[in-house]
C-alpha cells in the first residue's frame, strides 16, 4: 500500500475510533437506541456499557484527539514521537474535567522545553486559581441552587421568577465555567504549562458573532477551524450559501456536542440563525444606527446580545422541549407576587457587590484600556503599603471562599456533564 494511502487509512481509522467512542459512551441512548429499535435489536447492552464506563470529560479529549489527527493530516504539525507526551496532552488533569480544549500544536511544544522551578510562575498560577475559586464558590455556587431548583420544578415558579431565572442564567454559567477555567489554567501554570484562554469579557460583545469569539473560546475556535472552514471549503462552489451551510452544520454539531437531546440541537440552530442574521443584515443595521451616538449603539447592542443569549440558554438548562415551552409561557404571562431571591444565598447582598465589581473591572479593561493599565501598575507597585494592601485583599478573598464553601451549596462544575 503506498505511503499516502496508508496515512489516509490511518487518519480515517483514527477519526472513526474517536467518533465511535463518543457515540457509544455519550450518545447511545439518543442515536443507537432508535436505530436498533427499527431493526428489532435489543440495544440495552450498549446503554449499560455507556452507563458503566463513560469517562469524565469524554467530549473534551475526543475533540483534542480529532484536532490532533487533522493537524497532522493537514501538515500543520508533525506527528508526536513520544507516546508519553501525547498521553499527557490528552489526559493532562487540570483541563481533563471541563477543558479548555487544548490544541496539540500549542500544548506539545511546551513539553519539549526544559523547565525549572519558577517562583513567579507558581505565584501567578496560585493567584489565577484564587480568583477562579472565588468565581466558582462565592458567586456561582450561590446562584446554582436557584437555577437548578427552578429548572427541576418549573411549575413552582411564577412569571417574575421566570424572568429572574432567564436573566441570571448567563451570569451563573459564566462564573461557574470561567471559574473552573481559571482554576485549571492557574494549576497548569504552576507546572509551567500555559493553557489556552477560554473567556475574554464576553458580556461586552456587541453581537453574537463576537460573543462566541469571547465565550468558551477554545471550543468555538475548534469548531471554526475544524468544522466550519472545512465544510465551507468543501462546498465553496455554492458561493455565499457555502458559508450558510457550513454555519448550520457547525452550530448544530456545536449544540449536539453539549448533549444528546433535541434541546441542544435547537440551541445550536438558534446560534446559527443569529449569526446568519447578523451577516445578512450588517449593512442595514449600520444604516439604522448611523445617526445614533456611538455609546448608545454600543450599549443597546450589548444588551440585545445578552438578552438573546439569555433566551438561548433556556434550551441549555431545560431537560426537554416541554420544559422550554413552560418557561416561555411563564415569561409572557407575568402574574403572582414579586419573589425576592432569598434562595440564591444565605447572604444575597454579597452577590450584589461581587458581581457588579467584577463586571466593572471587565468594563474598564474592555473600554478604558489605559485606565486599566494604570490600575494594574498601582496594584503591583513596590513598597510595604502596596504589598500589605494586596495581601489584605487576598486574605479577604480566601476568608470569603471558606465561608461560602461551608454554606452547603452544590459544588459540581456544570461543564463536567460534557
Amino acid at each position: 500500500m503506498p505511503g499516502s494511502a496508508y496515512k489516509k487509512h490511518l487518519f480515517r481509522t483514527g477519526l472513526v475510533l474517536n467518533l465511535i467512542q463518543l457515540i457509544i459512551l455519550k450518545y447511545a441512548d439518543f442515536t443507537l437506541s432508535p436505530l436498533f429499535s427499527l431493526i428489532n435489536v435489543n440495544a440495552d447492552f450498549i446503554l449499560k456499557i455507556s452507563e458503566i464506563i463513560i469517562p469524565v470529560g469524554v467530549s473534551f479529549f475526543t475533540l483534542q484527539g480529532i484536532g490532533y489527527l487533522i493537524n497532522v493530516k493537514m501538515g500543520w504539525e508533525k506527528p508526536e514521537k513520544k507516546l508519553q507526551d501525547f498521553i499527557l496532552y490528552i489526559t493532562f488533569y487540570p483541563k481533563y474535567l471541563s477543558g479548555p480544549i487544548e490544541r496539540s500544536n500549542h500544548f506539545l511544544p511546551q513539553l519539549k522545553v526544559n523547565k525549572k522551578f519558577n517562583e513567579g510562575q507558581v505565584s501567578k498560577g496560585f493567584r489565577i486559581m484564587l480568583f477562579g475559586f472565588f468565581k466558582k464558590i462565592v458567586i456561582a455556587n450561590q446562584l446554582a441552587p436557584y437555577v437548578i431548583n427552578a429548572y427541576s420544578d418549573l411549575n413552582s415558579i411564577n412569571g417574575y421568577a421566570a424572568w429572574i431565572l432567564l436573566l441570571i442564567g448567563p451570569i451563573y454559567l459564566y462564573f461557574d465555567f470561567s471559574g473552573y477555567t481559571d482554576i485549571a489554567r492557574g494549576l497548569a501554570r504552576t507546572y509551567g504549562i500555559e493553557l489556552l484562554p477560554n473567556f475574554n469579557r464576553p458580556f461586552f460583545s456587541e453581537n453574537m458573532t463576537t460573543f462566541w469569539r469571547r465565550f468558551h473560546m477554545s471550543l468555538s475556535s475548534w469548531f471554526n477551524d475544524y468544522v466550519f472552514k472545512q465544510t465551507a471549503f468543501k462546498f465553496r462552489r455554492w458561493g455565499i450559501y457555502a458559508s450558510v451551510t457550513a454555519l448550520l452544520v457547525t452550530w448544530i454539531l456545536f449544540g449536539v456536542w453539549h448533549g444528546a437531546g433535541w434541546t441542544f440541537m435547537v440551541l445550536g440552530f438558534v446560534q446559527a440563525f443569529a449569526i446568519i442574521y447578523e451577516f445578512f443584515t450588517k449593512k442595514w443595521r449600520l444604516r439604522l444606527f448611523s445617526k445614533a451616538p456611538v455609546s448608545i449603539k454600543v450599549w443597546i447592542s450589548r444588551m440585545l446580545t445578552y438578552f438573546f443569549y439569555s433566551i438561548s440558554l433556556v434550551f441549555f438548562f431545560s431537560p426537554d422541549i416541554s420544559s422550554v415551552s413552560i418557561i416561555f409561557s411563564k415569561l409572557v404571562k407575568i402574574k403572582g407576587t414579586l419573589i425576592l431571591i432569598n434562595e440564591i444565598s444565605s447572604a444575597p447582598f454579597m452577590l450584589l457587590i461581587y458581581i457588579p465589581a467584577i463586571f466593572l473591572l471587565e468594563l474598564i479593561e474592555n473600554d478604558f484600556g489605559a485606565v486599566y493599565v494604570n490600575l494594574k501598575q498601582i496594584w503591583w507597585r513596590d513598597g510595604k503599603k502596596y504589598m500589605f494592601f494586596r495581601w489584605t485583599i487576598y486574605c479577604l478573598i480566601i476568608i470569603q471562599i471558606i465561608i461560602s464553601a461551608n454554606l452547603g451549596k452544590p459544588g459540581q462544575f456544570i461543564y463536567a456533564n460534557f
